[in-house]
């Protein structure tokens, strides 16, 4: 299966920091676009009301760690302890059916998709401040203060990264967000990918 492939479909990378609100983005997209999503596994614990295959695949460390050994996956990482992975497989086969494809990933995964798949489309999602960051963090109430914390400090390491993405969006009103992402979706596809050469022989043959 080769990843360089020049494929009709295009990946687009929703990444950023945890709380920045990139999986409310991806689902708001997904609602009113033709983006389909890539469903990831991991080796966390479900939250309540998600669902096996849906919004994850839950696995157990052995079959997680089999999947690797296959090379079964585009990108994986360990986050605090736990293991997060997607499936190439569904990927590339959508990508080569010429539907577009979003992953909704964190800054690991995304920056080694770049290296497997750097034709692939990375927007970075950021909180319009540290302290609405803290905000939206704290109202989860999934997260000990210490853990914040934690996660607070290591978004500002996370930063450094953007750099590597082709695009910004700062997540501060919902349906603006939401309303970039898909002017970018609409950018993408209207990109110059042909050669004039190339172009030229379409319209002779058409003659």
């Amino acid at each position: 299966m080769n990843l360089n492939t020049k494929h009709a479909g295009k990946l687009f990378i929703l990444s950023g920091p945890s709380g920045a609100g990139k999986g409310t983005i991806c689902k708001e997209l997904l609602a009113q676009t033709d983006l389909q999503l890539s469903v990831s596994m991991t080796t966390r614990a479900p939250r309540e009301g998600e669902i096996h295959g849906v919004h994850y695949y839950f696995v157990d460390e052995e079959e997680f760690l089999d999947r690797i050994s296959k090379d079964g996956f585009l990108e994986h990482a360990e986050v605090y302890g736990r293991r997060y992975g997607t499936p190439k497989e569904p990927v590339i086969q959508k990508l080569e059916q010429g539907i577009d494809v979003i992953l909704e990933i964190d800054i690991q995964g995304a920056l080694k998709v770049k290296e497997n798949y750097p034709d692939g489309v990375f927007i970075f999602i950021l909180p319009p401040s540290m302290a609405e960051l803290r905000k939206r963090l704290t109202g989860r109430g999934t997260e000990t203060a210490e853990a914040i914390e934690m996660r607070l400090g290591e978004t500002l390491k996370e930063l450094s990264f953007i750099e590597k993405y082709d695009y910004c969006v700062v997540n501060g009103e919902l349906d603006e967000a939401v309303s970039r992402v898909k002017s970018i979706v609409i950018a993408e596809h209207s990109k110059v990918t042909i050669t004039a050469e190339e172009l030229v022989k379409r319209y002779k043959e058409e003659e």
